[in-house]
């Protein structure tokens, strides 16, 4: 079976999201954002959500995690919960 680790960060808005997608590619680290920003509590670890398999997440983060350039950074992911950005730390 697939397996997938991904770390994300959840906020409320779109435009939210958008900004910080902007700040990582120009630089800004990944986790600390998660930490300053993110409503999960996966935020004070960097975003980190370990390793899970296909199923054990909602439906729009499966269809990112498994079809996702592993290291790319994806999003806005719209979900139930608010809006995300994903990244695909490993995939086997």
């Amino acid at each position: 079976m697939a397996k997938a680790s991904a770390r994300h960060i959840l906020v409320q808005t779109e435009a939210e999201c958008i900004d910080l997608k902007e700040k990582i590619s120009k630089g800004s680290d990944f986790a600390d954002l998660a930490k300053d920003h993110s409503k999960c509590p996966s935020g004070q670890k960097g975003g980190d959500l370990g390793e899970f398999g296909p199923g054990q997440m909602v439906p729009e983060f499966d269809k990112v995690v498994f079809s996702a350039e592993v290291g790319s950074v994806e999003g806005p992911v719209k979900t139930q919960f608010g809006y995300h950005l994903l990244e695909v730390t490993s995939r086997s």
